[in-house]
């Protein structure tokens, strides 16, 4: 059913989750698991941001975050993929899910509640954007 299984992650715990659940599914399915982190280039002025506007700042940071990531696909037997993708976190998901062609993307629901859900979150613009079905995970505590 569900053979690319593509998953949003940064290096909070609610992410951590997110990719957890994913990894149930693509078991279940006997899919492939795609997991995907966003990053940009360290910039000069820290502005400050909501939470899910937030990148891990460079290319070695997001490589290693994916790679420990990947061994929760791995410790289950999941085949598991991995994309660094330059750019805002909810571009890079539905920018690779695209070309991957995929049956899932699987988001937690942080920033769905109070007011990042009026000012825009990943979950919503994924929901919106992404040409596939959307697993949105509650990934509260």
């Amino acid at each position: 059913m569900f053979q690319v299984v593509v998953v949003g992650a940064d290096d909070s715990f609610t992410a951590r989750r997110a990719v957890e659940a994913a990894t149930e599914i693509a078991h279940m399915s006997g899919g492939t698991l795609h997991i995907v982190s966003a990053f940009a280039p360290k910039a000069i002025v820290n502005v400050p941001r909501p939470a899910e506007f937030e990148f891990v700042n460079s290319f070695g940071e997001v490589e290693a975050l994916l790679q420990t990531l990947s061994f929760i696909a791995k410790n289950r037997g999941v085949e598991v993929e991995v994309h660094p993708v330059k750019g805002a976190p909810a571009e890079a998901l539905i920018k690779t899910a695209d070309k991957l062609d995929a049956d899932l993307v699987v988001v937690g629901n942080k920033g769905m509640k109070g007011a990042r859900r009026v000012l825009g979150s990943v979950p919503n613009a994924v929901a919106h954007g992404v040409n596939c079905s959307v697993a949105i995970i509650d990934t509260t505590e």
